[in-house]
């Protein structure tokens, strides 16, 4: 009779576990998402027939609003929010922001996220309030730099959709990008025209997360894609003229790891 009632519970657990499975919903399941970013995202670039974005539509069935153009930087993210509210309003789900290669690239300076001013403020603590003297910062709007470039991008983006989510995604590893003499990239361990690595410009996007109150996913960690290594040239257009520019299998791995990382994230409130 014991290892009947065993049996049962047994029986019962299963099932229990069975159906918290199957009514398990993707957070992300069907929603109306807007990808904004450069050639990675851009739909007409070569680089791969079916973007990260399509395997997710695949998978999830999100509605994809696509607004990124190659060769674009961060200083092109306002205009694309334009071009989203034109078309489409309010009635989208969730934003992601994909970009900051080119900045790399072209050699943007880093640049300050703050400007600070001596002020007086009122306060009391202990003691009647009074004027005292502080210092107060303000975010560094300067569109020559890459820090004051998403400033001025996130203020746009966070007030024209105060209740949508909003993401940002790093860029990802990059190796060469030959297309012609003028235009020939060399790979990510070479600094940049102003003496900066690659991983300042990633370590920016994960420091906006926190200024910006935003989440960030770290593709340049989590997607697994390492041009450098010749092995992990098969995830990219051309092993010979092209590891910037992730092929059909690489964007594959891309939106994998978006599937889950963006399970972790509510996509609307």
């Amino acid at each position: 009779m014991k290892r009947c009632y065993l049996l049962l519970t047994l029986v019962f657990l299963a099932c229990g576990i069975a159906h918290a499975q199957s009514v398990y919903v993707h957070p992300w399941m069907q929603k109306r998402v807007a990808y904004f970013g450069d050639s990675i995202t851009d739909p007409r670039n070569s680089g791969s027939k079916k973007k990260y974005w399509h395997y997710l539509q695949d998978w999830l069935g999100i509605e994809p609003y696509v607004y990124a153009i190659s060769g674009r930087q961060w200083d092109d993210i306002p205009r694309q929010a334009d071009k989203l509210q034109a078309e489409h309003g309010d009635s989208i789900d969730a934003i992601l922001i994909f970009i900051g290669t080119n900045d790399y690239n072209n050699g943007v300076p880093i640049g300050e996220w703050y400007e600070e001013k001596d002020e007086q403020v009122m306060y009391g603590h202990g003691s009647p309030k009074k004027l005292v003297d502080r210092k107060r910062r303000y975010p560094a709007m300067d569109k020559g730099t890459y820090r004051g470039r998403i400033n001025i991008a996130l203020d746009k983006v966070k007030r024209m959709y105060p209740t949508k989510q909003i993401v940002l995604l790093t860029p990802i590893h990059r190796a060469g990008f030959y297309a012609n003499d003028k235009n020939w990239q060399c790979t990510e361990d070479y600094t940049n025209q102003c003496g900066i690595y690659l991983e300042e410009y990633i370590q920016a996007v994960k420091d906006a997360g926190n200024i910006w109150a935003l989440p960030v996913i770290d593709l340049n960690s989590t997607c697994g894609l390492y041009p450098m290594m010749d092995e992990h040239a098969q995830y990219f257009k051309s092993a010979e003229k092209d590891r910037l520019h992730p092929n059909d299998k690489g964007h594959e791995r891309l939106a994998r790891t978006l599937y889950y990382q963006l399970n972790t994230i509510p996509c609307a409130f």
